[in-house]
């Protein structure tokens, strides 16, 4: 069922709308987007370009290769999703999404690049935020509350 969701950067510059047609979102390992990201392998889900609305400022865009560009927000640095130049759909970024919970990794992409070592952590252990002291006492002085 498609459905209208929302997303954007940090600093809340850059938002926008797109219509959903699937939960279905992927991993990409290539180099190129572990460079653009600072990341592993970044999470995308695919969709028009038409069915996406920038409804705050628009995005910045970087070429990042002789075949594609990458909306992000320039003020913030987020990462925004990936484009081929001559496409008509465009990936956008899982975690730009107000709701990213909606997805679900279906497929990884360019696994020639995988890091095996980072495809299951489920097996290290964890810590909440609220559990780290230093990092709940900086949020609690600066903002009065912890993160969402």
């Amino acid at each position: 069922m498609t459905q209208m969701m929302t997303g954007g950067c940090q600093c809340r510059r850059i938002r926008y709308e797109a219509r959903i047609a699937s939960d279905e979102a992927y991993l990409c390992h290539c180099n190129y987007c572990r460079h653009a990201t600072g990341g592993v392998s970044i999470a995308f889900t695919n969709v028009a370009q038409a069915d996406v609305t920038w409804t705050g400022d628009p995005p910045d865009y970087f070429q990042s290769s002789p075949i594609a560009k990458r909306p992000f927000c320039s003020t913030c640095g987020t990462p925004l999703g990936f484009q081929f130049l001559d496409a008509t759909n465009m990936d956008l970024t899982v975690g730009s999404f107000d709701d990213p919970g909606y997805f679900r990794p279906t497929s990884h992409f360019s696994i020639e690049t995988m890091l095996p070592e980072w495809s299951d952590t489920s097996h290290l252990p964890g810590k909440r935020l609220d559990e780290h002291a230093p990092v709940a006492d900086r949020w609690m002085k600066t903002l009065g509350k912890l993160p969402d």
